[in-house]
């Protein structure tokens, strides 16, 4: 894999979670981003090498060495997607203590108010090459 890519761990059997994978994925049209699955051996090996929690369930966006979890992580995110849907990256002037509390009280009602699979989504072919 090349290292150079951000990676975005993300909650396989959230319905949110992947509706946002496909929202990534459709606004990055440079194909930049890779996604992986925190259910995934690499997520859970990622993890260990960046010193993140175990138990985190919270979407984990890895940058050049840099990582960066909860609202903070979907803004990175957004800088790089295409415009109009980049225009989400000024949300990095709101001060991460108040979107991060957004982030988890939306986080914390995901299952409930969007739903859970079974198991993770497979990708299409066109862009399973996207995930680790």
């Amino acid at each position: 894999m090349d290292q150079h890519n951000p990676i975005i761990l993300f909650d396989g059997v959230c319905n949110y979670c992947n509706w946002m994978v496909r929202f990534a994925i459709k606004h990055d049209k440079k194909e930049v981003l890779k996604f992986s699955n925190l259910q995934s051996e690499f997520s859970k090996n990622i993890k260990i090498k960046y010193h993140i929690k175990e138990d985190l369930d919270s979407l984990v966006f890895i940058e050049n060495n840099k990582v960066y979890i909860y609202a903070d992580a979907a803004i990175a995110i957004a800088k790089y997607f295409t415009y109009p849907a980049k225009l989400l990256y000024f949300f990095r002037f709101i001060p991460s203590v108040i979107s991060n509390l957004v982030y988890k009280f939306v986080a914390k009602n995901r299952y409930k108010w969007f739903g859970k699979s079974d198991e993770c989504k497979i990708p299409t072919p066109e862009i399973r090459n996207r995930f680790i």
